[in-house]
Parts: C-alpha cells; structure tokens; sequence
C-alpha cells in the first residue's frame, strides 16, 4: 500500500517537497513492535520501525544476567521463529535477546535506530509524528514502547534520611552483590518473586518481603510439567473460573500462605490481572524460603528513617538495600498525553484490535499483562491490528 502525498489547499504556498504520508509507523522495535510490524508487512503494508534504542532489546541488554522468562519456550517465540534447539524451557536473558534480533533478520524489518518520538499529533485524516530526527506523516500509528518504560519508586516519608541503598526491581544486578548483606524487598509481585526467588540462593544475611496484598503465585514447574504451558487453556476460561483455578493451584502446592505472615489476596490472579494489570508471580524458591524463615514476611512501610525501615506494626528492620518491586510506568505522558487515551497510571485505554473512534488510526499493542505471557500476546494483537489496518486502506 502506498504512501500518499498532501496537496497544499488552493491559495496557500507550495512547499518545495509536499508532505509524504506514511500508510503505517511502528513506535517502539521490542517483542510487540517487531511483531505487528510484520505482521502488516506480510499484510501489504508499508510501514516504518522507530526505534529510540540504537540496538534492538535494550531494556533486555539492561537486565541482570540471572534472568530467564518465566513463560515457556513453546509460547515465547515471536511468530513463525522458533528458538534453536535445545534452548531451556524458560529461556535465559541472553537468548531472548537473540531471539529478537534473529526475528528482525528473518523478516528483514525496517527498523529505524536511534529516532525517539516526542508526541503524536491527530491532524483530521492522518497524525503527526514529531520526532527527534524530524516529523513524519502517518495514516497509522501503532504505539509499542512497552508497559515498563519507567520503574516506579514510591514517595516513601524519610527516603533521604535512609543510609542504605534504595533500588527498583529492575536495577536488581548481579547475585553476589548481596552476599553478607540484609536484604528488604517491597512488593510481592511478580518483579519481587523474581528478586526473591534469585536472593533464597544467595548468601544474604537477612531477607525480609514487606507485602501489602497477598500474591497470586504459580510454581514455574509441578513435578516435570512447566504450569505455563497450561496458559492458553486458562486464556479461554471465563475470569471466575480461572480466579478459582489459579487459587485452587496456589492452595494445593503452597498450602496457606497467611500462616506464615502473607496478607491474602484482594482478588483473583486472573481479575486482578485483567483488571489492574497486576501480572501473575512466578515461585522458583521463593515460598520454600518463606516457608524455611530464611524471607521474613511483614506488613507495608510507615517511613524510612536513618536508623533503618520503620513497617506499619511498629517493626523496626535495619537492611543494607531495598528493592523497591513497585511496578512501572508507561512514560506516554509526552507523547499522547493531550489525547485523552490514557487512564490515571498512563496505560491506555484500548489495546491490540480496539481503537478510539474519535482517533482513527491510532493503536496501542504491548500495553498489558497477559496470562499467555508477552510474546505469545503480542502475535495475537498483531494480527488483530494488521487486519484492521489493512482493510481501512
């Protein structure tokens, strides 16, 4: 599908080169925005990758070398690649990021390094795209920069009198970095099982998780099955239904985690999912810890202070870091902040197939949790997306 060209209306100047539109550009070259690029590549339509990045899965690039997927292999891989042979069930950091620029290759996608886009601006028939190396015109404008573009870190009271270290989740590092040290990790989502399931092997001196709502947790294996392989049959049951089965599971293999401090869970693992974008937590050690005394369960923070963490029941700890487990933020503000497509927590408000007719043309992909896990998810709305846009040209 061709790009159009916009004519000057009668009376006004002629530019010296008219305006080029684009029939589609792709925010963001990760997981999402490589697969919806091809898959409206393969649809007919041309369309253009900006990449902010100067090489394709930074933020993966960024990660501490210990991390591996928590979704299996078999519904990892971007569509139509598979990963090579022998490649472990949950795929290390360093083979995801192989994985990814092996798809861009195979595809031979287009992707523009080292271009960030400021803001996106509907012009009546077609958008804006301001952008650090000039604007570009687009009949479509799909929006792939992820949902954990910025790590959020609470405004706790007396931050800055605290002596220790205070980090986000995504800044966890390398393992031996905590040998000796006391350990508080805050939040007990699927970022804090991840810190804790790698710190219930390490030598730390103390480990203590200060949670607020109890978990939604699955074990990454019962006996040799991998749970996640079960994901797409979960994805197809009504959300009570699959409350209740991620509830009965977490029962049967964990037992009652409220005996050893953990607060219950305000909802469903599938409802919170779908309805705060509160991923599922994976347990590789963690709860055995938990369960031995070596993780230490209490309540939320009232204050840091220069003596140590002050919890909400009066509980003074003493830990040398904090991992602050505390979710992240879109960072769309900037770019489509004057739109009206985003809720409190800047995440929009349609994703994948779904649009906003008052917007024609604009798509988000990539911007929620779900329960297949991010790469099988982002070939589904790829090709919800390529159809739609294929069939408005």
């Amino acid at each position: 599908m061709a790009e159009t060209t916009i004519k000057p209306a009668r009376g006004e100047p002629v530019p010296e080169k008219a305006a080029v539109v684009e029939p589609a550009i792709v925010i963001g070259a990760g997981a999402a925005g490589l697969a919806v690029a091809q898959a409206l590549i393969e649809a007919g339509v041309a369309t253009a990758i900006l990449e902010k990045e100067q090489r394709i899965a930074e933020p993966w690039h960024r990660r501490h070398r210990q991390l591996n997927l928590n979704t299996h292999r078999d519904l990892s891989a971007l569509p139509g690649l598979a990963y090579p042979k022998g490649t472990p069930a949950f795929p290390p950091r360093t083979v995801v990021i192989g994985h990814m620029n092996a798809f861009r290759e195979a595809n031979r996608l287009p992707v523009q390094f080292g271009v960030a886009v400021e803001e996106v601006l509907f012009k009546g028939d077609h958008w804006a795209v301001e952008t650090s190396a000039g604007p570009r015109l687009a009949r479509h404008v799909v929006i792939a920069t992820g949902r954990d573009q910025q790590p959020y870190i609470p405004e706790w009271k007396g931050m800055k009198d605290f002596p220790g270290r205070i980090i986000h989740a995504a800044d966890f590092g390398d393992i031996g970095n905590y040998a000796g040290k006391k350990v508080l990790v805050v939040g007990a989502g699927n970022s804090g099982f991840d810190a804790l399931n790698h710190l219930a092997g390490a030598d730390a001196a103390a480990i203590w998780l200060s949670a607020r709502n109890g978990p939604s947790v699955l074990p990454k294996r019962i006996g040799k099955i991998a749970v996640h392989r079960l994901s797409p049959v979960m994805a197809r049951l009504p959300l009570r239904v699959a409350d209740m089965a991620i509830a009965a599971t977490q029962r049967l293999v964990f037992g009652d985690l409220t005996r050893y401090g953990m607060p219950p869970a305000p909802a469903g693992g599938a409802s919170r999912l779908t309805t705060e974008y509160n991923a599922i937590a994976a347990d590789d050690g963690a709860i055995r810890a938990i369960k031995a005394g070596k993780i230490t369960v209490l309540p939320t923070i009232r204050e840091f202070t220069q003596a140590g963490v002050m919890m909400s029941n009066g509980t003074l700890i003493d830990p040398d870091i904090v991992i602050a487990a505390t979710g992240y933020r879109t960072g769309l503000e900037p770019m489509v902040g004057k739109l009206g497509v985003l809720d409190g927590k800047g995440v929009p408000l349609f994703n994948g197939g779904a649009s906003d007719p008052r917007l024609p043309g604009l798509w988000f992909t990539g911007m929620r949790p779900s329960i297949r896990g991010c790469f099988a998810n982002a070939g589904i709305l790829a090709k919800a997306i390529a159809r739609r846009i294929a069939a408005s040209l």
